[in-house]
């Protein structure tokens, strides 16, 4: 029952991001719920292709796809007040989804017995797949790989249910504390992981 919340407050989460940023790149209604959905569910849907879950298993998800429908609706018909809100905690859940879904996409890995490269990919889509292909419809550059750190607490939590590390149920849930934890720790003190630029030799070399 507790991951079905976590796994409720995570697709609300990533539903209302993708509806935000469908509606500052002023998409009409048809692309605010598409952004919405691909955020919540895209990453889950090619997760399910790339380690042999049926791709008919998404739609067994008819609650959360109602949630998500829900909660667009909202953020369409009231963005402003919401928005106050979604400023405040929108961080936090989405760090709640980033863990419960990373933890999510690694046990489907686990429970078909599929080596740890396969638990930490299922674990990054899962996470945070959502969010890249929303980033790309929009025609922005993905934010997991460029502005904070992210995707990084997803193959954490990938290589600890890979490698058996947390296995038992409480020992699930203190891997999803401590990778919430480390997701709002890493927005609130602003963590990034080093950038390399080229745009210094290139400035050089047309010179």
């Amino acid at each position: 029952m507790t991951w079905e919340v976590l796994s409720i407050i995570g697709t609300i989460a990533f539903a209302v991001s993708g509806a935000i940023v469908a509606m500052e790149e002023e998409y009409d209604i048809l692309g605010v719920y598409i952004l919405g959905i691909v955020t919540a569910f895209g990453g889950g849907a090619i997760r399910n292709l790339l380690i042999g879950v049926p791709v008919s298993a998404l739609w067994e998800q008819e609650m959360l796809f109602q949630i998500a429908i829900l909660s667009m609706t909202a953020v369409f018909l009231f963005p402003n007040n919401l928005l106050r809100h979604w400023k405040r905690w929108g961080n936090f859940f989405d760090a709640i989804g980033l863990s419960a879904f990373a933890i999510q996409g690694a046990l489907f890995a686990a429970e078909m017995e599929l080596p740890l490269s396969a638990a930490i990919v299922a674990a990054v889509l899962t996470g945070s797949g959502g969010g890249i292909i929303r980033d790309l419809l929009a025609g922005r550059k993905p934010a997991v790989l460029k502005e904070e750190i992210y995707a990084v607490w997803a193959i954490i939590a990938g290589m600890a249910v890979g490698l058996r590390i947390a296995n038992s149920p409480l020992e699930l849930y203190a891997l999803f504390f401590i990778i919430t934890l480390l997701r709002v720790c890493s927005y609130t003190y602003n963590w990034n992981l080093p950038i390399k630029s080229l745009h210094v030799h290139k400035q050089n070399h047309s010179l």
